[in-house]
């Protein structure tokens, strides 16, 4: 108990987990390597456990010794969740207890879905598309890639959703803002980073999606199931 309200007491002053590092022991170097190895496993999964947000690399270095190897650590915690209905998986910069596409079913019929689901349209699928490929975009170069006026309300949408966030002023006259997608974008797709986008060349070079089919609002089969109710439900 005198642990935790120490913890209580020192939350939000910046300067307390610095002062305290002396006092946490990460090295663990008084114990045999095989059970120093555990401790670092454990403490990196209860870390990611207790997050609501992907936990970052530097996060975690913060609580394992100097010599270890995060990546390591990571690949002996997965390998141990082997045959259990959740993994750790790369999302958004970070890492995150995610349950199997597999139980996805079983997830929406014990909780309400309805309320969290998101239901996007099959033109702010295409938008958010094309901002995240050309980032950062302009609204009006939206509207000309599209020949079709995009509207306010379609962006303040996505942006409400959290999936877009104002990027810096296009070098335009009147200096507009661009747009540019978020981490909840990669968290929602379930995507690390941006690098992790499908090429859009190969995907011209499959024949599964062409600039001129997404100009003319024609999603290939690949993006449009489930892309007008594109159900990026909770964590599956």
């Amino acid at each position: 108990m005198a642990e935790a309200t120490r913890t209580r007491r020192g939350k939000g002053r910046p300067d307390d987990g610095r002062s305290n590092d002396h006092l946490f022991d990460r090295e663990l170097d008084h114990l045999p390597p095989e059970v120093r190895w555990r401790e670092w496993m454990n403490r990196v999964e209860a870390t990611i456990f207790a997050a609501s947000e992907p936990v970052g690399r530097d996060t975690l270095a913060r609580i394992v010794g100097k010599t270890c190897s995060i990546d390591l650590l990571i690949d002996d915690i997965r390998e141990e969740l082997r045959g259990r209905p959740y993994d750790l998986v790369a999302v958004a910069g970070g890492w995150k207890h995610l349950t199997r596409p597999a139980y996805a079913d079983a997830i929406r019929t014990a909780v309400d879905a309805r309320e969290r689901a998101v239901d996007l349209t099959q033109s702010e699928v295409l938008v958010l598309m094309c901002i995240a490929y050309f980032q950062p975009i302009t609204r009006g170069e939206l509207s000309s890639f599209f020949s079709k006026e995009i509207s306010r309300d379609l962006i303040g949408n996505l942006r409400a959703l959290g999936f877009i966030a104002s990027g810096p002023r296009a070098p335009q006259p009147g200096a507009p803002y661009t747009y540019v997608t978020t981490q909840s974008f990669l968290l929602e797709f379930g995507l690390d980073t941006l690098r992790d986008l499908p090429d859009f060349e190969a995907l011209e070079d499959a024949g599964l999606l062409s600039k001129e089919k997404l100009l003319a609002g024609d999603i290939a089969p690949g993006f449009s199931d489930g892309a007008s109710e594109i159900g990026v439900e909770f964590d599956e």
